[in-house]
């Protein structure tokens, strides 16, 4: 062939719609591929004019052995991959539509080779054009995906039907088919596979899905677990986050929070908390609460909370005492955070840090002085005479945690000479009648619940 420099495109365009229009099949079939060769030379303009003639060609054939269909389709999949609107062009000609009908015929007359170069071409359309990917959805696209990877075996193509069926679980109406076909394996499958992105918009896909414990327990049979285990470990930042929040979402359900915890998440988290995302944070955060459930787990957490609070940046610091606040309200956190060592290095920093440190910090000291036995180690620590400073701070939120904390430590004997002249403070006061009404409040709530029967529910008109 000469070079694609030295061409009349204009010319060379004419011979193609002439050889399409009136030649025989082989003489079309090398137009195709003579187009296919220098589509990476051609004028856009050239190749937006040839994109009908190329749909037609795959509606319409006489040839009896598909080989100009599969030349034109050869020729789509190269034209879309130079991205921008081809693709686009490609759906609204509709080469969907012809592609999924030669699917169909490929699978009933058991032609391997065709279907490879159909799939290869829709992956192409729906890889660079996603505008497309809901007219995909509306012709039948999942059913038919999720057909062709119940009966293919491991092919060089298979991942092309992996990564089309990861676009279109972009869609709500895709996702909702595909747990209703049975293909949420197919899914996992692809958290597995395939380039970063596909795996991404899987792993979104299984977050979206998995809010539900049926669909929960269907994504963990078919092996969830340790593909997004996989993809926390290996993947980018994006991949990262979304597998670290669909992997909580699956532990969102008690009895998966073993196998979540066996397949080694809780360094990834830590990594997570320790990062500079901080949505990244949030994820790790609450996916420590769900973990902390079981003891076990709270004891691997607090050890590594206790080594940010020593050796991580100023952000990560915060994050770790974030959590040490949240897994204070678990009954048996508390001798974990206790016997952890991180109540002293909780003092150590409020003690030598910033004001953001202070007002960041105080709120999980205050919450950890709820519990006795953290008192004390917080008065070991030398915690309060730096509450009772804290009083006169004119940071409100440091002063209000300070009170809290005081009032608590108030309650406690040995404790109590310490803190008596504090207590006449107008910011401890305030705190006492903030905390009075609100325990008030709880205890209207309850008296009110325990007055709600049964058979109060039984006859009110507005439940289902």
């Amino acid at each position: 062939m000469e070079s694609g420099q030295n061409l009349d495109w204009e010319t060379e365009f004419n011979r193609f719609e002439q050889a399409i229009s009136s030649s025989p099949a082989p003489i079309r079939v090398r137009s195709v591929i003579k187009l296919s060769a220098f589509a990476n030379q051609s004028p856009e303009s050239i190749l937006t004019r040839a994109i009908p003639i190329l749909a037609g060609v795959l509606r319409v054939s006489d040839d009896p052995d598909r080989s100009v269909q599969a030349a034109a389709a050869h020729c789509l999949k190269r034209i879309a991959c130079l991205g921008g609107e081809f693709a686009a062009t490609m759906g609204r000609c509709g080469v969907i539509a012809s592609l999924l009908g030669l699917l169909l015929e490929a699978a009933n007359d058991n032609g391997i080779v065709l279907r490879r170069i159909w799939v290869k071409c829709l992956w192409s359309l729906v890889t660079f054009g996603s505008s497309i990917r809901i007219g995909l959805a509306r012709l039948g696209g999942v059913e038919i995906v999720t057909r062709e990877l119940n009966t293919w075996e491991d092919d060089s193509s298979r991942w092309c039907l992996l990564e089309i069926l990861t676009a279109l679980t972009t869609i709500r109406e895709s996702r909702r088919v595909l747990v209703h076909n049975g293909g949420l394996k197919f899914l996992v499958e692809a958290a597995k596979v395939g380039n970063f992105a596909s795996r991404e918009r899987a792993c979104h896909a299984i977050g979206l899905i998995g809010v539900t414990r049926r669909c929960r327990r269907l994504l963990v049979e078919a092996g969830v677990v340790p593909a997004l285990v996989d993809l926390f470990r290996d993947g980018d930042e994006k991949g990262k986050l979304l597998a670290g929040n669909a992997l909580g979402i699956i532990a969102a359900q008690s009895e998966y929070i073993r196998p979540v915890t066996e397949a080694g998440s809780i360094p990834l988290y830590v990594e997570l908390l320790s990062g500079g995302d901080p949505m990244g944070k949030d994820i790790a955060e609450d996916v420590f609460c769900i973990l902390a459930v079981a003891e076990g787990n709270a004891v691997l957490i607090a050890e590594q909370l206790v080594r940010i609070l020593r050796e991580g940046d100023n952000e990560s610091k915060f994050a770790a005492s974030d959590v040490l606040w949240d897994l204070a309200g678990y009954r048996h956190s508390v001798s974990v955070i206790r016997d952890s060592g991180a109540i002293p290095l909780l003092v150590g920093l409020v003690r030598d840090g910033s004001l953001e440190f202070r007002e960041r910090i105080s709120g999980a000291i205050s919450q950890l002085c709820y519990n006795e036995n953290d008192r004390e180690v917080f008065s070991e620590s030398g915690m309060i005479p730096i509450l009772i400073e804290w009083l006169g701070d004119e940071s409100e939120e440091l002063r209000d945690n300070a009170a809290e904390a005081l009032i608590n430590f108030s309650e406690d004997r040995e404790h109590y000479g310490r803190v008596r002249e504090a207590l006449s403070h107008p910011v401890i006061r305030s705190m006492q009648s903030r905390l009075a009404r609100i325990r008030a409040s709880h205890e209207h709530l309850v008296r009110s619940m325990r007055r709600v029967t049964i058979e109060h529910l039984a006859r009110d008109p507005y439940l289902p």
